[in-house]
């Protein structure tokens, strides 16, 4: 298991988001909401163009797709 986080952009997470089931809900300004029907659960993802996620960002988005960083490798 490989505790460091991938560099990425914010559209290369709304991908994985989607694959997992999430559905854009809304947004208020640069801040992106994702729902999951299934189980109501949300993610927030900061788009602001042409930067790259901050390691804790990343950190908090992946736990709130409640997935680890290994899992999200696999799913770029």
């Amino acid at each position: 298991m490989s505790l460091k986080l991938p560099v990425v952009r914010a559209t290369e997470v709304v991908r994985v988001a989607e694959r997992l089931g999430f559905v854009f809900d809304r947004q208020r300004g640069s801040h992106a909401v994702y729902r999951r029907p299934s189980d109501g659960a949300r993610v927030v993802i900061p788009v602001h163009a042409g930067k790259d996620l901050k390691p804790k960002t990343l950190a908090g988005i992946l736990d709130d797709l409640g997935i680890s960083p290994d899992e999200f490798r696999s799913l770029l």
